[in-house]
């Protein structure tokens, strides 16, 4: 028992570590999630893929901790991490909707409900976004038509967020220039 009992004393602490990062982690982006009015779907699939990663990362520490060999070791990850990237490049497509989907879940502004119109010169699409899953982007356009588009998409087309009452040309609802050096008289 004895030849185990610094193991078995850093996995606890490294178990015991994750547990509260992972309590942290969720409470933080539930928190994000309610102050940017984020729909609960989206806040779990960010979290879900908050705990693959931080899983990956503690089986590799456990690893080393447990004293597997570090040749062996490295050699399973880069076979596993091979067949990962062959499969992702396959299906690079997958990784890109996964990427977009938490940019879209951190830092865009487009929430489930707006009204937006989607910039694009081939295509008018101008409706009130349905639901954001970790692939798909789904709205209702104005004339009832459902329309499901990749999050890698989404993000690399300009958005504009419309008012509920606006038509997608109009620009109104843009400020006035003004010069900061220009004197009132």
């Amino acid at each position: 028992m004895l030849a185990y009992q610094t193991e078995i004393l850093y996995t606890t602490i490294l178990l015991t570590i994750m547990v509260i990062g992972l309590l942290l982690t969720k409470r933080a982006i539930r928190r994000f999630g309610f102050i940017k009015s984020i729909e609960v779907n989206r806040r779990k699939i960010i979290l879900n893929l908050v705990y693959l990663f931080t899983y990956i990362i503690v089986i590799s520490i456990l690893a080393i901790i447990w004293g597997v060999d570090h040749k062996q070791f490295v050699v399973f990850i880069s076979s596993v991490l091979a067949v990962l990237g062959v499969g992702f490049f396959a299906q690079w497509s997958i990784l890109s909707n996964l990427t977009a989907s938490i940019i879209l879940f951190f830092s865009h502004p487009v929430r489930i409900g707006h009204r937006i119109r989607i910039l694009d010169k081939d295509f008018n699409l101008t409706g009130k976004v349905k639901d954001i899953t970790g692939f798909y982007f789904f709205m209702i356009t104005d004339n009832g038509q459902d329309i499901t588009l990749p999050n890698s998409y989404v993000i690399q087309k300009g958005i504009q967020i419309l008012k509920k009452d606006e038509e997608p040309g109009d620009l109104s609802f843009i400020p006035p220039v003004t010069n900061e050096n220009e004197t009132t008289s």
